[in-house]
């Protein structure tokens, strides 16, 4: 009996829809203009090029968390190869590392305040899949991964238990 391949769609989590994101970022102007268009009446004029400044800035971070819901990783885990492939608005990359060599590994951060990193490693090479997860998420995705990768010279059955 032939196995069949094993695929994992991984995207990130964008509660924001783009109508979503208009209305926020329009109220926010508003709100904002509105309030330093008061406070420069009153002879404080240098507030507007700064509250200009700020919404600009605060529209560029919009811009680039609305691009991230593009990203997609996509794991395919055949009887013989895991397949990585990366794909972002700017790039598309692929990797494919062979199954019976292939090792998951989450490494710790240097910082408490950064999050770990989970790998598919083999041969000196590594790929880090599942950045935009949070910490539950990538321990659970490194389950998944370990259970059907295995550890090296071992590659269990992609159908599980008989």
């Amino acid at each position: 009996m032939s196995e069949t391949p094993t695929r994992i769609e991984l995207s990130p989590r964008c509660s924001l829809t783009p109508r979503g994101a208009v209305i926020f970022f329009g109220s926010l102007c508003a709100v904002s203009f509105t309030v330093s268009g008061l406070i420069a009446l009153q002879g404080f004029w240098p507030v507007l090029p700064f509250a200009g400044l700020e919404m600009a800035l605060l529209g560029w971070a919009l811009k680039v968390s609305m691009d991230r819901r593009h990203h997609r990783q996509t794991i395919t885990v055949s009887p013989d190869s895991v397949e990585i492939e990366d794909a972002q608005p700017a790039r598309c990359s692929r990797v494919v590392f062979p199954r019976h060599w292939a090792q998951v590994r989450i490494r710790a951060a240097a910082s408490p305040l950064h999050p770990s990193r989970l790998t598919i490693e083999s041969h000196g090479r590594r790929f880090e899949v599942g950045s935009f997860l949070n910490e539950q998420e990538r321990q659970g995705l490194a389950q998944r991964l370990r259970r059907l990768i295995g550890r090296v010279d071992e590659s269990p059955s992609l159908l599980g238990p008989s």
